[in-house]
């Protein structure tokens, strides 16, 4: 049995597929780091198999962190920038749609 048989994750797949499926937006990168992008503006880049960076909104991510802190995190190198990574192993299938939303959201203006 697979993790993924008994326990909601998140694969690259899934945030490829859901990324894409916002208006707009083209993968872009390489097979092993894809990124989506709006308007040539970054939404989410794969970090490694296990962690994709995720553009949001200083403002709204505080509240993401503090709404599923097992799925986002922020290391030291990304406080300064509107970005969280999301650890796939552990994350909220609906916290990574909802952080892929407000990168979208952002970009797209």
């Amino acid at each position: 049995m697979s993790r993924r048989d008994y326990s909601p994750w998140v694969s690259p797949e899934d945030v490829g597929r859901y990324a894409e499926s916002l208006p707009l937006v083209k993968r872009k990168g390489t097979e092993s780091r894809p990124g989506w992008y709006v308007n040539n503006r970054l939404v989410a880049r794969l970090h490694d198999e296990n962690t994709v960076v995720i553009r949001v909104p200083l403002d709204e991510r505080e509240s993401l962190l503090a709404a599923y802190p097992d799925s986002f995190g922020v290391p030291p190198r990304m406080e300064t920038h509107h970005k969280v990574e999301a650890y796939l192993d552990r994350a909220d299938p609906r916290a990574v749609r909802a952080a892929i939303d407000l990168a979208w959201q952002m970009q797209a203006r």
